[in-house]
């Protein structure tokens, strides 16, 4: 061998070092959040065969359900076409795209926590100036995101094998290949910004065109033959068809893409400066707009606040135009007709359906309190807070900025539900905007408790995506699987009115508001009397 060639390859591997020691550290970092992911999005997946066997228990009724989703394009477009009329087909149909998708945020998250997050605190620098290579952080963050997608992969896989080993494997390793692109992309991103923030934000934009060029290319095709849903990667996921005849050979489209898109990463990060980024920045502005505490926690959250209420307002239309449709699919299912009255409170589907979907909009609202709130936490442990808190702002002047943004935004992203759904739907909006408002007291219940753990409890605030994760999977899933009423009623989210149709019982209303005040005097509290994290 060359001298020279030796010296490239020397070189190489040096950028490398110290991969292992990361790799435990990140591992270490997220051994409550990356759990936390998997069980939910594993349960979400497992309980599935249960509740399809109680509505689609015999073949005619799974043959109507495969010939009504041929003719209706809106629910295709919500959740893709069924391929085989089995109950581990059904099961891939009812939740590929949204496991698929919950796959994608889990990677994007950890990828951008342990890469853009590390060099923005400033960690990454007391790291780099020992051994350790370049390319080291970088490559820790995919092999933890792969690794987490790798466990997700085969607990579906073993939970679904007594549908059918082939199409087990093939779906656990589909849903693990959508978070292996979706990791890389982050991978990519995180080096082309410089804010942690926009990584995230681009990250997710790009996962929601997927969803939506997906959407489009199910609506216009009801065999999946759309050119569009082979653009997105969650179109990948179901021309897959696990359970139905397994295409093994869409699973090279997901390894050579997350291959790829890694190279280029890794490509990148050796050719930037830490903590530098190839996007250029603007220039904040020097005084003015940011004088205020609240006026920086704005600057800090507005990004995630648009980002969140154009997508809400998106999933209001969408939802509001599938409603229709849905009914249409149900009406004719004793079984379905029942779960959605129990999830939506009323005896007619007119006012179930619509009721029950605003409430699982509800339920998704908790999950961007949680990671607003959480936003204190990210500022305090990165050690951005203190320099704040040196100056004139005292603690619950600094907390109060990001917890009107919290708590005010999920208000903003309800209010732009009620009126996306008003426009799909086609009814008087009226009715449908107190419907996804009257969510909002359950919503501040859980972001209560995220900030009663920031405050008092720091280091386990990451918790607090535990209880947002178990009411969502309460509400979602609860219903279909006939769970006995003192679990469900565990969920703040239970104690609500439905509406439309139900009269507005204001005491469970006043009370859940009253707790999530307890909540977040209780943490501030808390806040106000421990030290602050460095």
């Amino acid at each position: 061998m060359s001298a020279p060639l030796a010296s490239v390859r020397l070189k190489g591997a040096r950028s490398f070092i110290g991969t292992g020691t990361l790799v435990r550290f990140a591992v270490r970092r997220d051994r409550v959040l990356i759990p936390v992911w998997i069980a939910v999005i594993t349960l979400m997946v497992l309980s599935m065969p249960a509740g399809l066997r109680s509505l689609y228990g015999t073949s005619g009724a799974r043959a109507d359900l495969m010939r009504q989703m041929a003719a209706n394009t809106s629910l295709r477009a919500l959740v893709g076409p069924v391929f085989a009329d089995s109950l581990g087909a059904l099961t891939a149909w009812r939740v590929g795209v949204y496991a698929g998708a919950l796959a994608a945020a889990m990677s994007l998250l950890v990828v951008v926590r342990h890469t853009r997050d590390e060099e923005e605190s400033g960690r990454q620098e007391s790291l780099s100036s020992g051994t350790v290579g370049r390319r080291a952080p970088l490559t820790a963050a995919l092999v933890t995101a792969a690794g987490a997608n790798a466990v997700l992969a085969v607990l579906i896989a073993a939970g679904l094998s007594a549908q059918g080993g082939a199409g087990a494997v093939a779906f656990g390793l589909g849903v693990g290949g959508v978070g292996l692109v979706f990791a890389a992309l982050a991978a990519i991103v995180a080096q082309l910004t410089e804010s942690a923030r926009l990584a995230r934000g681009l990250t997710a934009g790009v996962l929601g065109a997927a969803f939506v060029l997906r959407a489009a290319g199910d609506s216009a095709s009801a065999d999946g033959s759309s050119a569009l849903t082979w653009l997105s990667p969650l179109g990948w996921l179901e021309e897959l068809r696990a359970f139905a005849g397994e295409r093994w050979w869409v699973l090279a489209l997901f390894a050579g893409a997350a291959l790829a898109q890694g190279a280029l990463a890794s490509r990148l990060a050796g050719r930037r400066d830490l903590g530098m980024g190839f996007l250029p920045t603007r220039p904040g502005p020097a005084a003015g707009r940011l004088g205020t505490a609240g006026a920086l926690a704005w600057r800090l959250q507005r990004g995630a606040v648009l980002g969140w209420g154009l997508g809400f307002f998106v999933a209001g239309v969408v939802y509001g135009a599938v409603a229709t449709g849905a009914a249409d699919l149900v009406r004719d299912s004793d079984q379905a007709r029942e779960i959605f009255q129990r999830m939506g409170g009323q005896p007619g589907l007119t006012n179930a359906l619509p009721a029950a979907l605003t409430g699982m909009l509800g339920l998704v609202a908790a999950l961007y309190i949680v990671q607003s709130v959480l936003r204190l936490n990210g500022e305090e442990s990165s050690g951005r807070a203190e320099p704040v808190l040196a100056g004139a702002v005292g603690r619950l002047r600094w907390a109060a900025g990001h917890l009107v943004i919290a708590f005010g935004g999920a208000a903003l992203l309800m209010l732009l539900t009620g009126l996306g759904f008003a426009a799909g739907y086609g009814k008087e909006t009226g009715p449908l905007l107190a419907a996804c408002l009257v969510q909002l007291p359950a919503i501040w219940v859980v972001g209560g408790i995220a900030v009663l753990l920031h405050g008092v409890l720091p280091r386990g605030a990451a918790a607090a995506w535990g209880v947002a994760g178990a009411v969502l999977l309460l509400g979602w899933i609860g219903p279909a699987l006939k769970a006995p009423r003192p679990l469900l009623d565990l969920s703040p989210f239970s104690h609500l009115p439905k509406l439309p149709g139900d009269s507005v019982s204001w005491p469970p209303l006043l009370v859940l508001t009253g707790i999530a005040v307890v909540l977040v005097g209780a943490g501030l509290a808390g806040l106000r009397r421990r030290d602050v994290a460095g």
